[in-house]
């Protein structure tokens, strides 16, 4: 308390009109979000403009900030998140995500289906958006409990995990996009360290939470649905996680040619520039996807223009709110309030991965959008990475913090907390000592994970 009290008041000492014009625009947009209802894409714009207003700027200014903001932001953020999206639409239409549960778990037996469970989370959650994965598979979750006889939870904690950890970590999944790009660091970092971050926070989170929590509390499955039943073929695992793991391949390769890792000649560096960039890795996956998931299953030419034309609607919400939070993160830039915070860290040795993560953290917990928080703290911390030389590794590790905060204490305030309430046929208490529990696991473990990389990597 008397530290936060210290920084407040080195703040103040610094420049009083910038402080208040910040802390008025974040009020401005949780009031908006929470009181008034308004859609946090136009809450973030009008939080922006505030703070640019109350610091000083003229109103041409301002708006031109906005615009540039949104600019920078979106040339990336809309392409990566529209291909994502597209290909996970393919994947989620050919029933691929459910021929991974399904193979993993007749692989591993019942003893082993936790872990498989962790697996096809983990997996599954890097073209499909967690929400829709998680209805794809609940029939799984339902089949396992019925056919064990054990709690639910401990096959849908596990499944949770993966699809959590992957879904904040890493790309191409929105949240970790957005991050990247506003704050400046290669995708392929990002996915590299999202990987090691989140095996471990999946597992704990995962495995051992799910079999402490699934032992407190007994859960049967609901009641069978139509959804359950499917008579429709499934593709091959093989092919479904070679089609999902080229991308990444490839974004990765990019990263270690391209950052002076490895050596190659011109011609071949040229080319993995090319199928490495996260559009040609992208591109790359979703002609596969098209072809080997929807033409050689049998779907019509038009039905799969029409799966990929749909999957623009979601897609469209996430690009538009990370638009805005770039808006927001170039206005404290160009008012200076980024190196001005930057330099009352550095008096009060706050460190700038911990300010990252509690940034996340107080969004997330007020407002209870994952990706308000991330999109948000990443405004934030935008503008203070210019007063630290820190080396790519070490700007992937501020994204997985940020990552972590916006993942923590998920309750009623938030879609997911009520998504698993219903389909998993459990109280508000019961998905408290359950969901919210598990969230919170991930985002410590997590940012443990993260601090720990900072301070080893380079």
């Amino acid at each position: 308390m008397d530290l936060l009290f210290d920084f407040t008041r080195r703040m103040i000492s610094m420049d009083l009109t910038l402080i208040y014009a910040v802390i008025a625009g974040i009020v401005v947009l949780l009031g908006l979000i929470l009181y008034f209802r308004v859609q946090a894409f136009i809450s973030l714009l009008i939080a922006s403009i505030v703070v640019g207003l109350l610091s000083g700027m003229e109103p041409g200014a301002v708006l031109q900030t906005v615009q540039e903001g949104m600019g920078s932001t979106l040339g990336f953020v809309a392409t990566v998140v529209g291909l994502g999206a597209m290909f996970g639409a393919i994947l989620e239409a050919s029933g691929g995500a459910t021929a991974i549960a399904q193979f993993l778990v007749s692989k591993m037996g019942d003893r082993g289906a936790p872990s498989a469970m962790v697996i096809t989370g983990f997996v599954v959650a890097i073209p499909v958006f967690f929400d829709v994965a998680f209805i794809i598979l609940v029939p799984v979750l339902y089949a396992l409990q019925r056919r064990t006889g054990k709690s639910l939870l401990l096959f849908a904690i596990p499944l949770m995990a993966g699809l959590a950890c992957t879904h904040a970590f890493i790309p191409p999944t929105p949240g970790p996009v957005a991050v990247a790009d506003i704050i400046g660091v290669d995708l392929g970092w990002v996915i590299l360290l999202g990987f090691i971050a989140g095996v471990p926070t999946a597992l704990v989170g995962g495995l051992v939470f799910g079999r402490y929590i699934s032992g407190k509390m007994m859960i049967q499955a609901p009641s069978l649905t139509e959804s359950e039943e499917t008579g429709t073929s499934l593709p091959h695992v093989g092919m479904l996680i070679t089609i999902i793991a080229i991308p990444i391949f490839l974004i990765l390769l990019n990263t270690l040619t391209t950052g002076g890792i490895w050596s190659l000649p011109g011609p071949i560096h040229a080319t993995i520039a090319l199928i490495g960039h996260p559009f040609g890795a992208l591109i790359i996956a979703n002609l596969l996807a098209w072809y080997l998931l929807g033409i050689r299953q049998g779907f019509e030419k038009d039905t799969l223009f029409d799966i990929t034309t749909k999957s623009m609607m979601p897609a469209g919400t996430i690009i538009l709110l990370t638009g805005a939070g770039g808006a927001f993160k170039q206005v404290l830039v160009d008012t200076g309030t980024g190196e001005m915070v930057a330099q009352a860290m550095s008096e009060m040795g706050i460190p700038l991965i911990v300010f990252a993560f509690l940034s996340a953290v107080f969004i997330r917990v007020i407002q209870g959008s994952a990706t308000v928080a991330m999109i948000t703290a990443a405004g934030l911390v935008s503008p203070l990475l210019a007063n630290f030389e820190l080396s790519d590794f070490k700007i992937a590790c501020v994204v997985i913090a940020i990552a972590s905060g916006s993942t923590i204490l998920s309750h009623v305030n938030d879609s997911g907390f009520w998504l698993v309430s219903q389909y998993l046929g459990i109280s508000e208490k019961q998905t408290f000592r359950s969901w919210t529990m598990m969230t919170t696991i991930l985002a410590i473990v997590g940012f443990a994970m993260a601090c720990l990389l900072f301070i080893t990597g380079f």
